[in-house]
């Protein structure tokens, strides 16, 4: 996918793309005519894997937070508040730097700021499997959390390749690799942890950053980000690139370099007098959506545990009120962890027939109940079975804000309007631990309601027509 520049043809086009004083009657396309003329074909399956890498990997390394937290409880005989630390600081890293790779992209490139950021969690991922003491586990796990805050830029990237039509729903089909690196990690615990322990598990866990950054060298740049660069001549060669491997032309004439003077997004842009009350709106529903999700991925190991506490016999290693999940255990969360595709399938069906809004309403309506019936259920395999569908429901309202968010912003904002979403909704991920690990020692019943409370109040933002008798675009 790597782009040449080998071509004479492609080189005059070039040139002629960026000439000062153009003909009036010429033809002329911009970069969106281009994108849709190129249509979805090898180009963009490539491109999907290549991303995809990166969300798996993504998956992966928050996935290992539910599975690791509960170990280092039992190891290093841990309070319930510094287990959930451990979690905590992963979110802390994303959220402060989450807008900072936002920037990073606008500035220097989607494809050069994911890279960096995948390099960056692929080390301190690794370098977190040697951790000696629990402060170096905070330190460490923190730094993969600042990493990690760039990974979502993927999604920028990849939609900045794809026409309209097909935008909300081949996202929807990137975000599958989501599911499978979660998927994936929980199948690594099950071969793992028993045997080697928390250590291995997050060594290997690294390995698929590891291969992403290998493979980056045919990753393409954006060719809108070229244009809002002042370098047309590099877009058309990457344009032209696509439209080659996808067997179809540009249009006739000349790209038309609008982008080059158009700024590029900021904070202050995103908290505008146009485009506050949408920015505010979308942070409130990200925080719930990451509040909500993350909870119930934590949860659901602390459950599994919970049901297992007090049966130990003399063959167990039970220390500290807590005991070391066994393979079992993590097959019972593969069953649930599984929840993520079904979620995904359900929300990409009815994403383009019913509309984002409705989307979004509907699945945080069914994690709400699902979530407020779950304390009461009488039977371990119902507990499970409510725990599955909570996480279908969740999964696939947050990955239909991923779909919805950057349709919000123009695209000179896109990139940090959705990095600015994404750490935002690290506040609502730093503060879940708190519930699902903390407070469910206390009382389930609290825990599971906080989150069906939530849940409902994310509902009616959703529905909010005006914020202080102003209107806003949602």
């Amino acid at each position: 996918m790597a782009v040449e520049s080998d071509e004479a043809d492609s080189r005059g086009r070039a040139q002629y793309a960026i000439r000062d004083a153009p003909d009036e009657n010429e033809a002329r396309f911009t970069v969106e005519e281009a994108v849709e003329k190129a249509g979805f074909g090898r180009f963009q399956w490539r491109l999907s894997i290549l991303t995809g890498m990166a969300w798996m990997a993504d998956a992966m390394e928050l996935m290992i937070l539910s599975i690791i937290a509960p170990a280092l409880r039992c190891e290093w005989k841990l309070d319930s508040w510094k287990e959930a630390l451990v979690s905590t600081v992963v979110f802390v890293g994303m959220m402060c730097s989450s807008a900072f790779w936002g920037k990073i992209c606008d500035r220097h490139g989607r494809r050069s700021g994911l890279i960096l950021a995948v390099a960056f969690v692929s080390y301190v991922g690794v370098l977190s499997a040697f951790a000696p003491t629990y402060p170096w586990i905070l330190i460490l796990r923190g730094c993969v959390g600042f990493g990690v805050g760039g990974v979502p830029q993927s999604v920028t990237l990849y939609s900045e390749f794809l026409p309209k039509k097909a935008r909300g729903r081949c996202i929807m089909m990137i975000e599958v690799f989501w599911a499978i690196g979660t998927c994936v990690e929980v199948v690594l615990a099950i071969l793992i942890m028993p045997k080697y322990g928390w250590r291995a598990l997050l060594g290997v866990s690294a390995v698929p950053l590891v291969l992403f950054t290998l493979s980056c060298r045919w990753l393409p740049e954006s060719p809108r980000f070229h244009m809002m660069s002042g370098n047309p001549d590099k877009a058309l060669l990457t344009l032209e690139s696509v439209c080659k491997t996808n067997g179809k032309k540009l249009p006739k004439g000349r790209l038309l370099a609008t982008g080059s003077v158009e700024s590029r997004g900021s904070i202050g842009d995103l908290l505008g007098l146009q485009m506050r009350n949408t920015t505010l709106l979308l942070w409130l529903i990200w925080f719930a959506c990451a509040f909500c999700y993350y909870g119930i991925v934590l949860m659901t190991t602390e459950i599994l545990q919970e049901l297992k506490e007090g049966t130990c016999d003399a063959n167990d290693q039970c220390s500290f009120n807590c005991r070391d999940l066994d393979t079992d255990d993590y097959v019972q969360l593969l069953w649930t962890t599984l929840a993520e595709f079904p979620g995904l399938i359900v929300t990409l069906l009815i994403l383009e027939y019913v509309g984002r809004k409705a989307t979004l309403a509907v699945t945080i309506f069914g994690f709400a109940l699902c979530t407020f019936i779950m304390p009461h259920a009488t039977s371990e395999k119902a507990t499970i079975f409510c725990l599955f569908a909570a996480r279908a429901f969740i999964s696939g309202s947050f990955q239909a804000a991923y779909v919805y968010t950057p349709e919000v912003y123009p695209t000179s904002m896109r990139a940090v309007g959705l990095g600015a979403c994404s750490g935002f909704a690290r506040v609502g991920a730093l503060i879940t631990p708190f519930i699902a690990q903390v407070l469910i020692r206390q009382s389930q019943v609290a825990a599971a309601s906080t989150y069906g409370i939530v849940a409902l109040l994310r509902l009616k933002i959703i529905y909010l027509k005006t914020i202080g008798g102003y209107k806003y675009k949602l």
